[in-house]
């Protein structure tokens, strides 16, 4: 199992390069590292609060968290952009970020994870 490192790694990762695709101009590479590096946190998340019915892929995990009952409403509702179709063009929700609903979904799962007994 990797460890709390590797998971952090992996969002700090994605992160950093959904900003650089947003700096080239390039929406879906940024759209897709983001939904990756809050996928990785999701990820983390399930490996000490398992959720069986949670699939392993970070887009099936972001409409899982969407419904996850036990998260915040801006956490859900974040997830959830992340997970909606888009337009052509690339466009996303109007007056939101690709990145800064990563980072609504990222910091809720890290404050979790923090506060967890063993978080590893």
């Amino acid at each position: 199992m990797p460890t709390s490192e590797r998971h952090r790694e992996l969002i700090v990762t994605e992160l950093a390069a959904a900003r650089e695709a947003g700096e080239a101009g390039n929406d879906g590479r940024k759209r897709v590292c983001a939904r990756r590096a809050a996928g990785a946190a999701l990820t983390w998340f399930a490996t000490v609060h398992p959720r069986p019915s949670w699939p392993p892929d970070a887009l099936r995990q972001l409409r899982a968290a969407a419904g996850e009952g036990t998260f915040p409403a801006a956490v859900r509702m974040a997830a959830e952009r992340l997970a909606a179709r888009i337009a052509e063009d690339f466009s996303y929700a109007r007056g939101f970020d690709p990145i800064d609903d990563a980072r609504i979904v990222i910091d809720h799962i890290i404050t979790v994870m923090e506060g967890a007994d063993g978080a590893r």
